[in-house]
């Protein structure tokens, strides 16, 4: 039986714990081996629009986040590949290492509704599942299955947490216990990050 591998991709800045809720969850629900939290190296959708914490910093917090979570794991493979991290090039890449291999991609509602701005979007609809993480009693995004995505959909509960808020709590010196794996956290203290004067 072919290994089923989801690619869970994002700037994770910071890593939060609706991030590995989607990832657990997604994991359970659709029997994958593995779901692969991956570290965008500069995330092109964001450059310019605001400063984007380095990302051996943000590697370093997702892989901490993660620890010994069975099935979830960090990968640095787009940071390693360097300059702009487009999917398409993510899953290219995964399906040349893991032949046969059955591949998905995990994004939040809000991503999906975006998924026309993404490079290259006929090679990840070839390469790949499409995996909708949605919060309970919301309708799937319009339009993906008259695009030819082969669709799942996986329901997590409504937890209403943001980057942008838990970037503006550190640098406040506001608690991010409870909202950012404590692993995580302590990488955060460690380097530094989020401050006012960082």
């Amino acid at each position: 039986m072919s290994e089923r591998i989801g690619l869970f991709g994002g700037t994770f800045d910071p890593i939060h714990v609706g991030h590995l809720v989607a990832a657990v969850n997604a994991h359970h629900d659709l029997g994958l081996d593995r779901v692969v939290l991956m570290v965008a190296n500069v995330p092109w959708q964001k450059a310019g629009a605001r400063e984007v914490t380095p990302a051996e910093d943000r590697f370093a917090m997702v892989k901490a986040a993660v620890g010994e979570v069975p099935g979830l794991e960090a990968s640095r493979m787009e940071i390693d590949r360097g300059g702009p991290s487009y999917t398409a090039d993510t899953i290219a890449e995964l399906s040349a290492l893991h032949p046969g291999a059955e591949l998905f991609v995990i994004v939040g509602w809000d991503v999906s509704a975006e998924l026309a701005t993404w490079e290259r979007l006929d090679e990840i609809r070839d390469l790949a599942t499409l995996v909708v993480v949605n919060r309970p009693g919301t309708p799937p995004p319009m339009g993906l299955l008259q695009d030819g995505w082969r669709l799942k959909e996986v329901t997590v509960p409504n937890l209403e947490i943001s980057s942008t808020d838990l970037r503006a709590r550190a640098a406040s010196g506001r608690p991010l216990d409870y909202l950012v794996p404590a692993a995580a956290v302590r990488v955060i203290r460690e380097r530094g990050l989020y401050s006012l004067s960082g």
